[in-house]
């Protein structure tokens, strides 16, 4: 979209004034008042619009800087010692032509609506610009009008059409002189127009081509067009040499008086003439400037020799075409070494100029193509060398192969992740307001993914997203160890980790578990986070994590979390808090030991039960009663208060007997499950503030 700088304020109000016309109003009144605000818009010059009109304008001249030069290819030897101009070829042309024309015309409309920065005005930022149409008129016409009237005359059709065939001396030969001299004279400007043009779009966007195989195509192309100019250049001149040769033949004959050689015989016009049929019968015009012939040895056809030998000019459009760019680039790139020139003076200058051009358009070809192709590289190469250096750095500190391999499986890794691009700096070089938004575009959709974040609002998830952190880890990297201090939060974006605990260290404990995408660890600075009293003394790991694969994650540093939850309260909710017991791996460790531990001991105590029963019931037992019936005597003794003497004695034994086997028990039957301490826990007192 273009943006609209100025509208005077009267042609708002005309404008405002046609639209709210009764509806009787005519589709004319609604065009005409779309003219009107059309005709006072003036275009920013930084705009998208004129951005993209330059890149179309770039790519069209280019086009009419390819299509000018075809304009020499129109004569051609049509018979025996005569030049024709092909017809067909000049309609083709023409058209090409007047379409690329238009280009130029719309171009000059542009800048006659395109704003100006004010010179006065540079002294600071990017200055002021000049909005009134009349002055941006009045610097135009001052600056690069001439110029743009010059490329955009359509010279060379007015010559082909209106003033060849209005001469009175209409002949081939002097049409394309005619025409090769303005095809020339407007090729400068056209030419000239290529340099300011490229510098306004780098000065725009930056650079001319997005990408380094567009930018080594451009120079290619601009290769290409030196090429295609220097081929139709010689093949005119080819035309010109063979013209030229039957002149002199022609003069000499006229000069012995045997026979009389007319100009106009030279012009395939005049082919079905009878005079001409019977000059042709006994002229030596044809064999005296016949390239092939090895009779003629006076006239020397030097560099253009070659379009003779190989019938070039007799042959159609399409093969002399592209016979002539073949030589215009073979010679260009070979600096016209292997041409053989005679003394003719533009022959020699044509050699000497195009030797100049081709050494430097090859060089700036090279260059050019060479910093383009680099440029996809340079990243490549920079790995190159950061490698080696590792590499000898390691061999020089002499580290274990062990380690050395690691090393290089983190620098790989690395690269194949980042691709060499620094992303930390291009982050930080860019404003706040976008760095934000990049990163709620890159980390929320992941970050959603991770079941505890899933709870959060999006204030909450969005200022967690400007602290997150990339992290790449490679396998076997111990990422935390037990007992040392935790700085940072861990969430898995991609790849396994291994989580580990002995409790500090207690012999006969171990539990381990596999986190993966969606899992978090470090949960020890959360809580430490969340205290309202926290030290400055990070908390200590309770469990080890150890890389088992490739692993991407996102980490928060222990300031950035603790900032977090310092500004926004709803991190200490009651709803956040289940959910962080609930996807914790040390809370579900801590509660499945815990289970186990009490499922333990109410077996323990069950078993002690029947162990003491079954004690009670063998010293009360009688020879003569079976071991359901001591049972119920058992039991009614006890409900008895009247038992007998015998029966309270053997209670009381078998009561010192159960705290003997008890006490025997104890020292030797541990629990086989060690006590897991629970985590502690953060202080929710805050709970009413939200």
């Amino acid at each position: 979209m273009y943006r609209i700088i100025s509208t005077p304020a009267s042609k708002f109000r005309q404008f405002r004034r046609l639209r709210s016309r009764p509806k009787t109003t005519t589709a004319t009144d609604e065009e005409h008042a779309f003219q009107i605000l059309w005709r006072h818009q003036i275009l920013d010059p930084d705009s998208d619009i004129v951005a993209y009109w330059n890149k179309v304008f770039l790519v069209t001249s280019l086009l009419a800087l390819f299509i000018d030069p075809l304009y020499f290819f129109l004569p051609t030897v049509g018979g025996p010692a005569c030049l024709q101009a092909d017809p067909r070829l000049s309609i083709i042309v023409t058209i090409l032509r007047s379409f690329a024309d238009l280009f130029y015309v719309l171009h000059m409309l542009m800048k006659f609506r395109t704003a100006f920065v004010a010179p006065n005005s540079r002294i600071f930022g990017r200055g002021d610009l000049v909005m009134d149409s009349r002055e941006i008129a009045m610097r135009y016409l001052k600056s690069d009008f001439v110029i743009d009237l010059a490329a955009t005359i359509p010279l060379p059709q007015i010559v082909i059409w209106l003033v060849i065939p209005a001469s009175s001396n209409a002949r081939t030969d002097h049409a394309n002189n005619t025409l090769a001299l303005f095809v020339l004279i407007q090729y400068v400007p056209r030419l000239f127009l290529i340099f300011p043009l490229n510098q306004r779009i780098q000065k725009t966007t930056g650079v001319i081509a997005k990408t380094p195989w567009i930018g080594a195509a451009y120079n290619l192309v601009l290769y290409m067009l030196a090429s295609h100019v220097t081929g139709a250049t010689w093949y005119l001149s080819s035309i010109g040499r063979q013209f030229n040769c039957w002149k002199t033949q022609c003069q000499i004959e006229n000069k012995s008086h045997t026979l009389s050689c007319f100009s106009s015989y030279l012009d395939c016009n005049s082919l079905d003439l009878p005079d001409r049929q019977y000059w042709l019968n006994i002229t030596r015009v044809i064999t005296k400037c016949d390239a092939k012939s090895k009779i003629n040895i006076k006239y020397k056809f030097g560099m253009f020799a070659e379009a003779f030998l190989d019938d070039v000019v007799t042959s159609n459009f399409k093969e002399r075409y592209f016979y002539c760019l073949w030589w215009g680039l073979r010679n260009l790139s070979s600096y016209g070494q292997n041409l053989d020139t005679t003394t003719y003076l533009p022959e020699t200058l044509f050699c000497i100029i195009l030797c100049i051009a081709g050494l430097v358009l090859f060089s700036l070809l090279i260059g050019n193509m060479e910093t383009y192709l680099s440029s996809m590289t340079v990243r490549l190469e920079e790995w190159r060398i950061r490698k080696r250096d590792t590499e000898e750095w390691m061999r020089h500190r002499q580290l274990p192969p062990h380690l050395q391999e690691r090393v290089r499986r983190f620098v790989q890794y690395k690269w194949l992740a980042t691709r060499g691009v620094n992303e930390e700096a291009i982050l930080l070089s860019l404003p706040l307001d976008i760095r934000r938004e990049i990163q709620h575009h890159l980390c929320l959709s992941l970050v959603r993914r991770v079941p505890f974040f899933s709870q959060m609002d999006d204030q909450l998830l969005d200022a967690i997203c400007e602290r997150l952190a990339s992290s790449l880890s490679t396998e076997g990297t111990y990422i935390f160890r037990e007992g040392d201090p935790v700085d940072e939060m861990l969430f898995i974006i991609r790849g396994q980790l291994e989580s580990s605990t002995t409790n500090g260290g207690r012999s006969g404990f171990f539990n381990c578990i596999k986190l993966r995408p969606g899992d978090f660890c470090g949960e020890e600075l959360l809580t430490w986070a969340l205290m309202p009293n926290s030290t400055l003394n990070l908390p200590s790991s309770t469990r080890t994590v150890k890389a088992l694969s490739e692993v991407e994650a996102f980490s928060l540093q222990a300031e950035d979390l603790k900032s977090v939850a310092s500004q926004f309260k709803r991190l200490h909710s009651k709803k956040l808090q289940h959910a962080f017991r609930y996807y914790s791996h040390q809370w579900r460790t801590w509660g499945a030991c815990f289970i186990q531990a009490a499922w333990r001991r109410h077996q323990k105590r069950k078993a002690t039960r029947e162990l003491s029963l079954k004690e009670g019931l063998y010293y009360l037992s009688f020879p003569e009663t079976d071991e359901s019936g001591l049972l119920e005597d058992y039991e009614i003794g006890q409900s008895s208060r009247n038992a007998k003497k015998v029966q309270n004695l053997g209670a009381t034994v078998l009561a010192s007997r159960f705290a003997a086997n008890t006490r025997k028990g104890t020292h030797k039957l541990p629990d086989p499950v060690p006590q897991l301490f629970k985590p502690d826990e953060p202080d929710f007192s805050l709970d009413h503030e939200l």
